[in-house]
């Protein structure tokens, strides 16, 4: 019985993540950012929020969201 027989590399590498924020389970490479370049391909090296989860975050959370930040210099 050979070892090769019983595993393969899918059984491995995770290939599919659970987002942290929207519960959603997507796929690992294609749907989360790399963190971490010296560990390239491994699973650790990825975010645990998906690219949509994060963009959304950074839009809400971005700076100059006060009455004032609107303001235009007024064009007389």
């Amino acid at each position: 019985m050979d070892i090769g027989d019983q595993f393969s590399l899918e059984h491995l590498l995770f290939k599919e993540r659970k987002c942290r924020s929207c519960f959603k389970t997507k796929n690992l490479i294609e749907d989360f950012y790399m963190t971490r370049r010296s560990k390239r391909g491994m699973p650790s090296a990825y975010a645990y929020e998906c690219k949509d989860c994060t963009v959304k975050r950074i839009l809400n959370n971005r700076k100059g969201k006060g009455p004032l930040s609107d303001f235009e210099y007024p064009d007389w």
